[in-house]
């Protein structure tokens, strides 16, 4: 089944909204604002690619954390299949953190 733009707009929505509640363990922020997600890609058949990073490669979670974005992100309704690619390029730094992260931590 293909979907138009607006259901592909509202998929990415519903997809971001997702994301803000997959929390980085030892930053008590959400790892959207954090700046981890590096890119989402979705499919007019909702096919979804996410590409993030974790805040280190030795990171606590790496093994459960891309698999709980990618179970959250697959319950979204209509996503049909997730792809999550785990990338350490560019490396994550706090510059990638939303104003709104930054302030959260105290860094404004």
């Amino acid at each position: 089944m293909k979907f138009t733009d607006d259901q592909i707009a509202d998929i990415g929505e519903e997809i971001i909204g997702v994301l803000k509640t997959v929390y980085d363990p030892e930053i008590p922020v959400d790892i959207y604002e954090l700046g981890l997600i590096y890119d989402v890609q979705i499919s007019d058949e909702a096919d979804v690619k996410i590409i993030m990073t974790l805040t280190t490669p030795n990171c606590p979670v790496a093994e459960t954390l891309p698999q709980e974005v990618k179970d959250k992100v697959k319950a979204v309704e209509n996503v049909n299949e997730v792809d999550l690619e785990l990338t350490f390029e560019p490396s994550w730094n706090k510059d990638m953190m939303s104003e709104e992260a930054k302030f959260e931590l105290g860094m404004l």
